[in-house]
C-alpha cells in the first residue's frame, strides 16, 4: 500500500490576529473571561506525577492570541545533585521540533530566491555524474521521502543512524554524515521520517548562508528575533551546521511564539516573516507514516480533523498543536517516553476538544 498522500480537500483558514489584541512583546497579552471547562483537570492529569503523563514539565495554552493558560513543574535530571526545577523562564529542549523550524527557514530563503524547493539538492556527496541521489530534490528531503536508506531508531546503538550521528562518530559533521548513506528506495517513493534528513537540510542551509557565526546570525537576525524569542539558541556540530533535527532550547512561551507565527500565517505584528503560502507548504499532507498512521507535510505533523490541526513534534512529548479553526496554540513539554504516547496524544485531543467545546457552546472568544 503506497504511503503518498494526494489530497484535495481545503485547508483550514489560518486566522489574524484579532483586532485589539496586541501581539507578544516583552510579556504576553492574557486572557480575559470564562474559562474553559475541565481544563484545570486535564492539567492536573499532566502533572500527576505518578499518572501516565509524568514528567510534564510545561504546558502552555494560547487563544485569540492571548496566553490565557500556563503550568509549569517537575525537575530537570542532572548528571549530579538535585534537578533543577523547571519554571517560566526554563529553556527547555526542543528535540525534533526543530525540525519545524528549519522549515521556516527555509522558506525564508526560498522567498529570497536563494533556495529552490523543485531543484534537484546541492550535495557535495551526490555531485558526482551517474550518483542517483543527485536527483533528491529539497523538496524531497523536505517530505521525508528523499529515499536514503536512514534508520531513525533509538533503542540499538549498532543499528541506529541517529544515534551514531547525534552521540558517534557522525557528531562532528552530522550533514555529512546523513548524506553519505546510500539509496533504499527511489526519491520520492517511500516515506522515512529521519533526523538525518534535516540535517542534510541544515547543511544545504549552512552552505547557502556560510557556517557558524552567519548562520547562527540569520537565526537570530530572521526568526528568533523579530518573533522576540529572547531565550532561543540553537546548537551547531563542529563543522558549523545548526542540529536543526533535534537541538533548540528555550522556554515554553518562546515555543509559544514560534507556534503563533504558523497560526498566522507567517505574519508578525503586520510583517511578512514567512513568504505567502509557505505555512500552507508545510502543512499540506504527503505522506502517511506507516508506523502510526500520522500524516506529515513538510517537516510538519498534519491530521484530519474539524480544527485544521498541525504540530511540530520532538522526542519524549515535545509538542506545538495549532488548531486554526480555533485559534488555538497548545505547547507540551516533558520527558514522557515513547511508550505512553498514545495516552499523551489522547490527552492532547482532549485539551483541543474542551476548547472545542467553549466555541460550539457560544464562547469562541476570550476564554
Amino acid at each position: 500500500m503506497s504511503d503518498l498522500v494526494i489530497t484535495t480537500q481545503p485547508l483550514a483558514p489560518l486566522p489574524g490576529q484579532p483586532a485589539g489584541t496586541p501581539w507578544p512583546g516583552e510579556r504576553w497579552p492574557t486572557g480575559t473571561g470564562p474559562g474553559v471547562p475541565g481544563l484545570d483537570g486535564l492539567l492536573d492529569r499532566a502533572f500527576d506525577p505518578s499518572g501516565p503523563l509524568r514528567d510534564t514539565y510545561a504546558v502552555v495554552v494560547v487563544r485569540g492570541g492571548r496566553l490565557v493558560h500556563e503550568r509549569y513543574g517537575g525537575t530537570l535530571p542532572r548528571f549530579e545533585g538535585p534537578g533543577k526545577p523547571v519554571h517560566p523562564k526554563t529553556a527547555l529542549l526542543s528535540w525534533s521540533m526543530a525540525k519545524s523550524m528549519l522549515h521556516a527557514v527555509v522558506g525564508m530563503l526560498v522567498a529570497d530566491g536563494r533556495l529552490d524547493p523543485r531543484a534537484p539538492a546541492d550535495v557535495p556527496e551526490w555531485r558526482t555524474p551517474g550518483d542517483p541521489r543527485g536527483s533528491i530534490t529539497l523538496a524531497d528531503l523536505l517530505a521525508m521521502r528523499d529515499g536514503l536508506d536512514y534508520a531513525e531508531d533509538y533503542e540499538d546503538p549498532a543499528s541506529s543512524d541517529v544515534l551514531q550521528m547525534l552521540y558517534g562518530p557522525g557528531r562532528s559533521d552530522m550533514a555529512r554524515f546523513a548524506a553519505d548513506r546510500s539509496l533504499a528506495a527511489p526519491p520520492g517513493s517511500r516515506f522515512n521520517y529521519s533526523t538525518g534528513t534535516s540535517m542534510v537540510v541544515s547543511g544545504i542551509v549552512a552552505r547557502v548562508l556560510g557556517p557558524g557565526d552567519p548562520y547562527r546570525a540569520f537565526l537570530d537576525e530572521r526568526l528568533f528575533g523579530p518573533l522576540g524569542m529572547s531565550s532561543a539558541v540553537a546548537s551547531f556540530d563542529d563543522a558549523g551546521t545548526w542540529v536543526a533535527g533535534s537541538y533548540v532550547h528555550a522556554t515554553a512561551r518562546d515555543f509559544a511564539r514560534f507556534g503563533l507565527l504558523y497560526l498566522r500565517d507567517g505574519v508578525w505584528e503586520g510583517r511578512r516573516i514567512l513568504p505567502g503560502g509557505w505555512v500552507d507548504d508545510g502543512r499540506t499532507p504527503r505522506s502517511v507514516d506507516p508506523d502510526d498512521g500520522h500524516l506529515y507535510g513538510h517537516h510538519w505533523w498534519t491530521r484530519d480533523d474539524p480544527f485544521g490541526t498541525f504540530w511540530a513534534s520532538g522526542h519524549d512529548g515535545q509538542y506545538i498543536d495549532i488548531c486554526p479553526a480555533l485559534d488555538l496554540v497548545l505547547v507540551r513539554m516533558g520527558r514522557t517516553g515513547s511508550d505512553r504516547s498514545p495516552a499523551l496524544r489522547a490527552w492532547r485531543d482532549e485539551v483541543i476538544g474542551a476548547v472545542a467545546a467553549t466555541v460550539r457552546g457560544g464562547g469562541a472568544g476570550e476564554p
